[in-house]
């Protein structure tokens, strides 16, 4: 099941980043953690959407696309529930999804405790668990964006 948003400005993204985070916070699953692939054009939201997200978890610190580091994990202080650490992961300069396990990923994605974004996900889409919800971003114009959310 496919579900659509619209987006007519960046902090209206972000908006709904929060929204996502507020929601998702309630989510946990067994033997893993919380994924959440992010996919779409360069510019098309996907850092921006975190953004908003990592303010929905009452993080602090300024989140940037981590493109040359891969990833960059911050701890979640403001405990409601379970999760104790949020990790953006950035796959743009990820040619083989084998690279990405040498990060330690495995650990990363299968620790419950863990909320995980991963931007650029359609590049390491094998490795991903079967329970990761999806969010595609497309251009509608300057400002608009079409954000498509499914879980695989």
């Amino acid at each position: 099941m496919e579900k659509v948003f619209i987006t007519k400005s960046p902090e209206q993204t972000k908006k709904l980043g929060e929204i996502f985070a507020k929601v998702f916070q309630k989510l946990m699953f067994k033997n893993q953690a919380l994924v959440l692939g992010l996919e779409g054009d360069l510019g098309g939201g996907k850092t921006t959407f975190v953004q908003g997200f990592a303010r929905g978890l009452k993080i602090k610190e300024k989140i940037l696309s981590p493109t040359f580091i891969l990833i960059k994990k911050f701890d979640i202080k403001y405990q409601t529930f379970s999760f104790k650490h949020f990790y953006h992961i950035d796959c743009y300069r990820i040619e083989d999804p084998k690279e990405i396990l040498n990060l330690d990923f495995k650990k990363i994605i299968n620790d419950p405790k863990n909320i995980v974004l991963i931007e650029w996900a359609d590049k390491i889409r094998k490795i991903l668990p079967k329970k990761t919800f999806f969010l595609k971003f497309e251009f509608l114009g300057r400002r608009k964006r079409r954000i498509s959310f499914y879980l695989r």
